[in-house]
């Protein structure tokens, strides 16, 4: 009999869902060949500022001619949604199946559910013309260092990254420019693979000029 939390026996298996959910996730997003990821806090209020930023922002990068992608849940996921739906644009969710059930928001129009947390974010790192982070914890965080590090590490073209909200990031991007700069962990050019914006106006703006150039 395995241990308790010993997978051994369990992980040949495993292999087949794994496989399962990147031949699903390339064949539903295979057409999809102009999007954005949107993420942030499910925890932001339909009254909040960033809610109602998330959801002009996607509604203008339907208008730009993008698909919107997030992670399908509440708060800024569902502003995002939002705005592509009523924008009548193609409103992706790329929903996780996690203890704490996440329940897709209803403006999603194309859901894809996965177990795994790598086979998802391997989708919007395939599909995403660019990376927009709302204010959020810690998915947000790891979203948002995940594609600086595949940027960094030259695993995928650049591509637009923005933080939205300075008041918000600024702790961040301060320590990251007074302590890991400081100590040789990053290089300068480093500091140019990301952008902070504070209105969709700007993140189109940035996302435009980045592929116009």
């Amino acid at each position: 009999m395995a241990l308790k939390g010993d997978f051994t026996k369990e992980d040949p298996w495993r292999i087949f869902r794994i496989m399962s959910e990147f031949v699903d996730g390339f064949e539903e997003l295979s057409n999809v060949k102009e999007a954005v990821s949107i993420f942030g806090s499910a925890r932001t209020s339909p009254s909040g500022k960033y809610y109602k930023i998330a959801e002009e922002t996607a509604a203008r990068l339907v208008k730009n001619g993008y698909s919107v992608i997030t992670g399908a849940g509440s708060g800024i996921m569902e502003a995002a949604n939002k705005g592509a739906k009523e924008a009548d644009g193609e409103s992706i969710g790329l929903n996780i199946l996690i203890p704490i059930m996440q329940k897709p928001n209803k403006y999603v129009t194309k859901l894809l559910e996965f177990k795994y947390f790598f086979c998802r974010k391997v989708m919007f790192a395939k599909y995403s013309r660019a990376m927009i982070a709302f204010p959020g914890g810690f998915g947000t965080m790891d979203e948002f260092f995940e594609a600086i590090t595949l940027v960094q590490t030259k695993r995928i073209d650049p591509f637009p990254i923005i933080l939205v909200g300075s008041e918000y990031w600024k702790g961040l991007v301060r320590w990251i420019e007074s302590t890991m700069l400081p100590n040789k962990m990053i290089d300068r050019s480093d500091l140019k693979i990301f952008n902070l914006a504070d209105t969709p106006q700007e993140v189109i703006s940035i996302i435009n000029r980045f592929y116009r150039e």
